[in-house]
């Protein structure tokens, strides 16, 4: 088979509707039945000896034949028209919605996205929660692996923005690193205080006043706080 005359099978109906009226239409059909074996036979001729003729198409006339072909010809067109219809529509339905899509996109983009609220920021809470139930003591590496988990959440909570506004905070805050002792110990406690004894501050012409506030007369026995000792008195003025 030759591939380059074949006819493509887009043409093939066109071609058959052409062939047809090619072709010479006057003549009738004619169906021709032996009357011995049934066997049944068409022509457009006459039938022969022997066998029942029935006439399954007469013989049309040169009118009939082109009202044929015109009808023929309009059904062609309108099947054409149709088809042209329909591959305008589904053109038009594949446009808008393309226009449709990009509606959405457009207005995707210009929405706020809430990360808080997404399954990145979801995710990234999980694995953080995780990794910091797992941790049994305090190491260099797994001091790195929360911060690193950390870092990832706040990326997926807060979006680019609000990542980078956190990362300038931190970098704005002062590093303090705490160096642990070498060897622990426990500080000696601190020697509670002792009680310090009233002493006079003090005196008028009647009575003297000590360190408390209280007030002793200056006249009579008694005894009177002195710096260190008690200054006592049998009569008459105090000596302190």
């Amino acid at each position: 088979m030759n591939h380059r005359n074949a006819t493509p099978w887009k043409l093939l109906p066109a071609l058959a509707i052409c062939a047809l009226f090619a072709q010479p239409s006057l003549s009738q059909v004619i169906r021709c039945t032996d009357a011995k074996t049934g066997k049944v036979s068409y022509t457009d001729g006459a039938c022969p000896s022997g066998t029942q003729t029935h006439e399954v198409e007469a013989k049309k006339t040169p009118e009939e034949i082109e009202q044929e072909r015109r009808s023929a010809e309009r059904a062609l067109e309108l099947k054409q028209q149709r088809q042209q219809a329909e591959s305008a529509a589904e053109a038009a339905e594949a446009q808008r919605a393309a226009n449709q899509e990009r509606i959405r996109a457009a207005r995707a983009a210009a929405a706020p996205k809430d990360y808080a609220n997404s399954a990145e920021c979801a995710t990234a809470k999980r694995n953080y929660e995780l990794l910091s139930s797992s941790l049994s003591r305090t190491t260099y590496e797994q001091e790195v692996r929360a911060d690193a988990a950390q870092r990832q959440m706040d990326l997926a909570c807060l979006g680019p923005q609000g990542y980078a506004e956190l990362e300038r905070a931190r970098a704005a805050q002062p590093r303090i690193v705490v160096t642990p002792p070498r060897h622990s110990y426990y500080p000696a406690p601190a020697p509670a205080p002792t009680p310090q004894q009233p002493y006079i501050t003090g005196c008028s012409s009647f009575y003297c006043t000590d360190s408390t506030g209280a007030r002793y007369p200056r006249s009579g026995p008694g005894q009177f706080p002195g710096n260190g000792s008690a200054c006592k008195s049998k009569g008459g003025q105090a000596p302190c």
